[in-house]
Formats: C-alpha cells, sequence, structure tokens
C-alpha cells in the first residue's frame, strides 16, 4: 500500500497510512488476567519474529493468526465480564462516550462505537493531519483523569496497549461496523444503550 508505515508499539507491527479507516478497541486496566495476556503476547511475539528472522512479510495463514489471538481468545475473556467493568457505570460510560464523540468530523469520523463494561470498540477513519496514536492518547488520557477522579481512584484506569486493525475494503469495514453494533446483544446486554453505529 502506498504511504504505508509499519510501527512497531510494544514490539508488535501496526500498520498506518495516511487517511486510513480503522478498527480499534481498547480495555480497562484490570479488563484480562495477565496470565492470559502474556501468553497471547509471547504467541503474537513468535510469528512476528519467525517472520522477522526470516526477513519476510506475514503469510496469510500468519496474519489471520495474529488476528484471531485478538478477535477470539481476547473477545471472550473481555466479553466475560472480567474486572471492576467501570464502563457499566453511567457516569463512567457516559464520560468515555462523549470523549469519543467529541473530535467526530474535526480528527476522525466515526462509523461506529460501542463501550462494553470493560473495553471499548470503535471504528473511525484518520482525518489529514491527525494519527492513530494520538487519537487514542487523546481518549484514554482525558477519560482516565476525569474517570479517576469520579472513582476517587489513582493509578492506570486504562490498558497502554490498544488493537488496532487497518481496514483494507468495503468487505471489512462493514463487518467491522456490524460487529461494533451487534458486540452488547452477542454478549448478553440487553438493553444495552452504549452503542452507535452510523446510519
Amino acid at each position: 500500500m502506498p504511504g504505508l508505515l509499519v510501527r512497531d508499539r510494544e514490539r508488535l507491527p501496526h500498520w498506518e497510512i495516511e487517511g486510513g479507516t480503522y478498527f480499534v478497541t481498547f480495555r480497562l486496566a484490570d479488563s484480562l488476567p495477565q496470565p492470559v495476556m502474556r501468553g497471547l503476547v509471547l504467541e503474537r511475539l513468535d510469528i512476528v519474529r519467525t517472520a522477522r528472522e526470516q526477513n519476510r512479510e506475514f503469510t496469510p495463514l500468519e496474519q489471520k493468526r495474529l488476528d484471531e489471538l485478538f478477535s477470539e481468545r481476547v473477545d471472550k475473556y473481555l466479553d466475560s465480564g472480567v474486572g471492576a467493568c467501570y464502563l457499566a457505570r453511567p457516569e463512567i460510560a457516559s464520560l468515555v462516550a462523549d470523549a469519543i464523540q467529541y473530535f467526530d468530523g474535526n480528527r476522525y469520523c466515526l462509523a461506529a462505537w460501542c463501550l462494553m463494561p470493560n473495553h471499548v470498540h470503535t471504528v473511525f477513519k484518520v482525518l489529514p493531519g491527525q494519527s492513530l496514536d494520538k487519537i487514542l492518547h487523546s481518549w484514554k488520557s482525558f477519560t482516565a483523569h476525569k474517570a479517576n477522579r469520579i472513582l476517587d481512584a489513582a493509578g492506570q484506569f486504562w490498558q497502554r496497549e490498544y488493537y488496532d486493525r487497518l481496514i483494507r475494503n468495503d468487505k471489512e469495514f462493514h463487518q467491522f461496523v456490524r460487529y461494533t453494533a451487534d458486540n452488547p446483544e452477542r454478549a448478553g446486554l440487553a438493553n444495552w444503550k452504549w452503542v452507535w453505529p452510523r446510519p
């Protein structure tokens, strides 16, 4: 892809492109047990290391496996409601929803978002002059400070690392928008209000 930037974050590769559209998931700091997270990171690193040692791009099978490590295992744990689940509290959910929507049309164009009790899914296009990591930093930094004040707490609110997927075509775009919009129902959350797909 022309203009593609492959950036290492937490020793894992992330693809960025000017004006790219992304599916991004970020989660609360306590949302995954450390042994589970360590196992997933080690498995991902092994796939990345193998490709680098052979001085080649990921094979389609390796890329599929990297995606599955997130979509299958991580989603299962997240949707089971592990951790304090602060996003189930209306005052915290409202804070995060407002922050996500605040710069819509200015720094990014939202297509869908969903707050789950312990994580957030978003689909958005990054506007020119903006970057994925700065957008995520802005959301997470602002909401962490405010949420900790509401909770009368201190320390890490969000997990530092987040999952991002560069959306490559219309089929993927519609798949991730649908996935985001349907996540509460799949997780058994009836009448969940913290979900928004753009019509």
